[in-house]
């Protein structure tokens, strides 16, 4: 029987990803805000290659800059599911679009203005660098892997989200940091409430086996179970 826990944990991941790139209305407004206007940007810092992030309220969204205003990056999509029309697939991504994509775990790997890739969001340029050291390829190559990567593809948080589509094309290699960061906070706090069960039960086994009082060492016990429970 396969454990439950990697499982439970998995899909809390994936629903919490519901939040990346998810855009906040307004208060009060039904309708999704404009993005900024062109020219937003100082794109003449950025050279063709440069991996692009842009900080958001739980994630960072990456992409890489392929020159001439566009972005290329990787976006949880349900459109190129049902439809190859690049006109309509082209539209900035709604948040219903984005959802479904989570859900049904489809996306798109796309080419955007900056400005509707940062949508009004900070922009950090080749921050990761330092992270690689010499494993950075060429800015060319990195280009021209995001390039030929363009169109439908799988989502998976896990496996395949726009920082795995990133570091692959400069770096050479998928990987997801703030992914693996996320996933040790959520195997710690398993951790602890499998540590806070586990000495509930073994004072349950210690009043029955041992005969302690339980006037005085059962409410000590059950505080910690009701606070596990809670959480």
């Amino acid at each position: 029987m396969k454990n439950p826990v990697p499982q439970a944990a998995s899909l809390l991941l994936e629903k919490l990803m519901l939040l990346v790139n998810v855009r906040p209305l307004p208060a009060g407004s039904g309708a999704e805000p404009p993005p900024a206007a062109p020219g937003y940007y100082d794109t003449s810092c950025f050279k063709r290659g440069d991996l692009l992030e842009v900080p958001r309220t739980l994630f960072i969204h990456f992409g890489i800059y392929l020159g001439e205003n566009r972005v290329a990056h990787l976006m949880p999509d349900i459109l190129p599911a049902f439809t190859g029309d690049r006109r309509q697939i082209q539209q900035v991504v709604t948040n219903k679009r984005l959802i479904l994509g989570v859900i049904t775990k489809t996306a798109s790997i796309r080419v955007d203005t900056v400005e509707d890739f940062a949508y009004g969001g900070s922009i950090l340029v080749n921050h990761m660098d330092r992270l690689f050291e010499d494993q950075v390829l060429s800015s060319e190559e990195a280009a021209r892997r995001a390039e030929k990567l363009v169109g439908a593809t799988a989502y998976s948080l896990l496996w395949n989200n726009c920082e795995h589509f990133v570091t692959y094309c400069r770096y050479g290699a998928p990987v997801s940091f703030q992914t693996d960061k996320f996933c040790e906070t959520v195997k710690m706090i398993i951790r602890d409430q499998r540590s806070v069960l586990a000495s509930v039960l073994v004072g349950l086994a210690s009043i029955v086996c041992l005969g302690l009082a339980p006037s005085t060492t059962l409410p000590t016990i059950l505080i910690p179970f009701f606070l596990w429970m809670a959480g």
